[in-house]
């Protein structure tokens, strides 16, 4: 990577993206696959676009993201955050606008653990008086 790059990180649930941005036409790759091959699922492909699209920046940088762990949605939100990140990187300017749009703000919300004695992490197994 040359020295101008931008390198974050997002995390959401179990899924981890690291977005490398830099000044280029807008070309868009996520783990060596075009984008909207990568994100077939729906609309999801617009859904991570909306850092760009929110700060109209879409097609000013080209984007390489490294994406692994989690589901489709966990990874759609982990490279969400990268790119708002990225960009605040970029332009502080940025964060504002993207702040007011909820993309800033890492997700905390994890999978419980299971626990001993039960089936899963809060049900219980079927009580029986007799």
């Amino acid at each position: 990577m040359q020295v101008n790059t931008t390198i974050t990180v997002g995390r959401r649930k179990t899924a981890i993206a690291r977005a490398y941005l830099k000044h280029g036409n807008g070309k868009f790759i996520v783990n060596k696959k075009e984008g909207k091959d990568f994100f077939r699922v729906g609309s999801s492909f617009e859904e991570v676009l909306l850092p760009f699209k929110i700060t109209n920046t879409l097609g000013v940088y080209d984007v390489k993201v490294n994406v692994n762990g989690g589901g489709v949605n966990g990874q759609i939100g982990a490279v969400q955050l990268a790119l708002a990140r990225a960009l605040v990187r970029e332009n502080e300017e940025n964060r504002s606008i993207l702040r007011t749009n909820g993309l800033m703000t890492r997700d905390p919300r994890m999978v419980e653990r299971k626990k001993y004695g039960r089936p899963k992490a809060r049900k219980r197994f079927q009580f029986s008086k007799r």
